[in-house]
């Protein structure tokens, strides 16, 4: 598996899991803070303190994806370059293909013409 193979895989769990944190959240103070207990006060961990987690897991993934983004950039222009000098030295060891000769054109009209007839 090749670096950028990992940080591929990588990138798409951030963002799975980036679209289901954010769809959890409700602009409106539902959200995941309703489903827990309904509209009562012993709520299990209370409003606040899940929009809070809510939004700083939100952050948090974001972050990640942005430097998972830019250090597999890095990978992909370090592997490019190994890449294309590989393909530079193979095709340097190869002969260049050879064009074949094309025979001369003769040219009858430089003929003398014979002076005995």
């Amino acid at each position: 598996m090749s670096t950028f193979t990992i940080f591929l895989a990588l990138i798409v769990v951030v963002a799975f899991l980036l679209i289901v944190v954010i769809m959890v959240q409700n602009p409106k103070g539902g959200g995941l803070s309703s489903s827990f207990g309904g509209g009562g006060t012993q709520q299990l961990g209370g409003v606040k303190k899940t929009t809070d987690f809510l939004d700083k897991s939100t952050w948090t993934l974001a972050t990640i994806m942005l430097v998972l983004i830019l250090v597999s950039n890095v990978t992909i222009s370090r592997t490019g370059t190994a890449e294309s000098k590989a393909i530079e030295q193979i095709n340097t060891q190869q002969p260049a293909p050879v064009a074949p000769a094309v025979p001369a054109a003769t040219n009858e009209s430089t003929e003398t013409p014979d002076a005995s007839k």
